[in-house]
């Protein structure tokens, strides 16, 4: 009975009716108080309510019953994250990291608290120094100011993801920070230096950002705040970008020429191509190489094709992939799971 209620209480999460789902929780919660996942998803419900001190009180309930809930961890450090408590949200991060190594969202988190604590101190000695003498700071005649070198980027999306392509090789995590808002992205590189800031033309939920780094381009996966395509990946600073079908860009004369401060000139475009071709060498398994199939599939199909999948596999639930646009153009497609399994609407 609880899980059937839970469930109900996940529908209304995925309509956005979040008071109505933390109804639903809170009364699976009564049935059964020993559910983990359910005080999860009750906190993940009162984040997007902004009430984040009952967000921290579900996890911290959630852990005594269950202290190998990955998630419980994640939820309440990015609630303390945003009460800015963020010394407290680092000791979980950091607790979280140690006991589940491979969840590279820890690693995330604990780059954006330090940076916070970073910038507070600075804060306070920047009020120090205020109180003394002030010393102005002139550069040389012969001092050059050098900008971190642009940063090549590509870009796709599906119904509920944007993922973006960075286009760097052999990039180790330990020189990587992403860091990301409900319409900002941050990517920064220490070595080679390299900085790509994105702002963004709708708004995603930056607790469910995720990257992985691979040996030619680190991938960053933004989950969507709402299912619609978007026209273009970056936006304008006042408002959101109207939902629009996208139009034929212009097309343009010549080769571009990107931007450098660097005295030598890179053929860009020439780079990507290498990247690609190093991609089609790379061996991939499993699901991996399965994706890829797809992929290409996808890329080198008619429009019409690309419709069919993109509505079969949408409608479906992602479990039906049809390339016939004038079998499934007409109709619903309906759900078909593998044998032996059921489909579920949603979970996180």
């Amino acid at each position: 009975m609880a899980s059937e209620i839970c469930g109900k209480g996940n529908e209304e999460y995925v309509n956005e009716n979040y008071d109505k789902a933390v109804e639903l929780y809170t009364e699976a919660l009564n049935l059964d108080d020993k559910r983990d996942d359910i005080y999860c998803h009750r906190a993940q419900a009162y984040l997007q309510l902004k009430k984040y001190s009952d967000a921290v009180l579900d996890c911290e309930k959630a852990l005594e019953i269950n202290e190998h809930n990955s998630k419980a961890y994640l939820k309440k450090g990015s609630a303390l994250y945003e009460l800015q408590e963020f010394q407290k949200a680092l000791a979980v991060f950091q607790e979280g990291q140690k006991r589940f190594v491979t969840d590279g969202n820890f690693e995330l988190w604990i780059s954006k608290c330090q940076e916070e604590l970073h910038k507070s101190e600075k804060t306070k000695t920047d009020a120090v120094c205020e109180s003394g003498h002030h010393k102005e700071k002139t550069l040389s005649p012969n001092s050059v100011s050098v900008e971190s070198p642009k940063v090549k980027y590509d870009w796709y999306q599906t119904h509920t993801h944007v993922v973006i392509t960075v286009l760097l090789k052999n990039i180790t995590k330990e020189n990587l920070t992403v860091e990301s808002e409900s319409r900002k992205l941050k990517v920064v590189i220490k070595e080679p230096a390299a900085t790509l800031e994105l702002l963004l033309a709708h708004q995603i939920d930056p607790h469910q950002t995720s990257f992985k780094i691979l040996s030619t381009k680190i991938e960053i996966k933004l989950k969507k705040c709402e299912g619609i395509l978007w026209s273009k990946l970056e936006g304008q600073p006042d408002s959101e970008d109207r939902i629009c079908p996208a139009a034929s860009a212009p097309v343009a004369e010549g080769v571009p020429a990107y931007p450098s401060s660097s005295l030598s000139h890179r053929d860009w475009d020439k780079i990507a191509q290498q990247v690609t071709e190093e991609e089609k060498d790379e061996k991939l398994e499993g699901d991996a190489a399965l994706n890829q199939f797809f992929q290409k599939i996808y890329a080198d199909a008619s429009d019409e094709t690309k419709r069919a999948m993109m509505k079969s596999f949408t409608e479906s639930g992602g479990t039906v992939l049809s390339t016939n646009w004038s079998e499934v153009g007409s109709k619903k497609v309906d759900v078909k799971p593998p044998d032996g399994m059921e489909f579920k609407k949603w979970e996180y």
